[in-house]
């Protein structure tokens, strides 16, 4: 599947050998990537996605998601507890650290304000929201949230965020006849819609800075 595709043509490989060898890679770089926040991961399911479009498997589309979506809740978990384990230590930990140096103090004043204004909605969106994620999480560290609330509110927030980025995927390879074109499409997508809240906060900061 996702690991073979990106080897040769996808044509050439059995799906069986796809599935056998996707699954598990992506379900493992997702998960990395929740941790790491620098892996591509919506990137990686809408690639998956292309591929499984263009498989014979009947089932290929819904593994893609609940493997995607339970490695992006397990991913965000480990990391809210070790977040947790952070605030409660009085050295703090390299973890929490990590959350803090990706969440500048503006957005993480905004997501604190959110958070307290609409509670769960939030964390159910900021998975939507490119770079959203981290702010959110800390934010609900520092407020406190147990490990059970986190929880409520991060399932529906990675399901949405698997069906989102999905879509994505089978938009790329319903509109080429090709896998490997779909997903070049698919991930310049992606790219694209990461891109955007970046040019977005330039474009105001600009605009700020030539008013005073």
């Amino acid at each position: 599947m996702l690991a073979a595709s990106a080897v040769t043509p996808v044509s050439l490989v059995p799906e069986s050998t796809q599935q056998a060898i996707g699954y598990p890679t992506l379900f493992l770089l997702v998960l990395a990537g929740a941790l790491v926040p620098v892996i591509p991961t919506g990137a990686l399911v809408s690639s998956a996605a292309v591929v499984a479009v263009h498989q014979t498997a009947p089932f290929a589309l819904a593994m893609v998601f609940v493997t995607a979506s339970l490695a992006a809740f397990l991913g965000d978990a480990a990391l809210y507890w070790l977040g947790r384990r952070g605030l409660k230590s009085k050295n703090g930990s390299r973890w929490l650290e990590a959350l803090r140096s990706r969440a500048p103090e503006d957005r993480l004043e905004q997501a604190q304000e959110k958070l307290a204004a609409h509670g769960v909605a939030v964390l159910v969106l900021s998975r939507l929201v490119p770079a959203g994620r981290i702010p959110v999480m800390l934010a609900c560290l520092l407020a406190e949230w147990p490990m059970r609330r986190f929880s409520r509110g991060n399932l529906p927030a990675c399901l949405a965020w698997a069906v989102t980025y999905q879509l994505i995927g089978i938009l790329g390879g319903s509109l080429f006849a090709e896998p490997w074109e779909g997903v070049v499409a698919a991930i310049a997508l992606t790219v694209l819609i990461s891109a955007v809240p970046a040019v977005v906060r330039r474009v105001r900061s600009s605009a700020r800075s030539a008013r005073s």
